[in-house]
């Protein structure tokens, strides 16, 4: 076992957070490095509908204000109709949104099924590893985003602004810049005893 490339891919995967804060908002995010990470993501595992995955970025600030002011409506919401303060991260992330140098849309081609949870878990099972593919990627070139799907509840008004055509999905935008000195590290959760059962559930 390569011990030096367990410990590199275990930091990598455990210290994927949510970047808000301490950002590069003047530093556009290179081609060169959005292709990269995009083609790590395109390894990711896929279903029967193989490489149905597609990305969007934004880099236009008209196109990222309109964006970013729909983002803020939802999130606003989000807090009113559950009735919680919005933490300082998120009112930060909502501040800047607009100013960040990329944002970065997973699309699939197609719709899941409805009323059918074995087809909607299949259909979303070949999407999202490719989307958290994308995010360990940026991750390991000192690319900061934010794991977002509440533009999803938007998805007819964020199609129109970006010309997607019917018969294709919106799942996860990354919203994406350069970090400044972010210390990322472990967050606190439940060991894996305290969450795993063997052989039956609650065992």
């Amino acid at each position: 076992m390569d011990i030096e490339l367990l410990e590199g891919v275990e930091h990598v995967l455990s210290t994927a957070r949510s970047v808000r804060k301490k950002l590069d908002f003047s530093r556009p995010v290179s081609q060169e490095d959005l292709e990269a990470c995009i083609d790590v993501a395109v390894q990711a595992p896929t279903g029967i509908d193989a490489e149905s995955w597609r990305f969007l970025v934004v880099t236009d600030p008209a196109i990222k204000q309109k964006i970013a002011d729909i983002y803020c409506e939802v999130m606003l919401e989000i807090g009113r109709s559950r009735g919680v303060t919005l933490k300082p991260t998120h009112n930060a992330l909502m501040a800047r949104l607009h100013e960040m140098p990329c944002m970065v849309f997973v699309f699939v081609i197609g719709e899941p099924p409805s009323n059918n949870i074995g087809g909607q878990v299949g259909f979303f099972g070949s999407i999202l590893p490719a989307a958290w593919s994308l995010m360990l990627a940026m991750r390991a070139r000192g690319i900061g985003t934010t794991w977002t799907s509440l533009l999803t509840s938007r998805h007819d008004e964020i199609a129109e602004i970006l010309g997607v055509p019917a018969g294709v999905t919106q799942t996860v935008m990354l919203p994406a810049a350069y970090t400044l000195g972010a210390r990322l590290k472990r967050a606190e959760r439940l060991p894996a005893a305290k969450v795993t059962f063997w052989e039956q559930w609650g065992e």
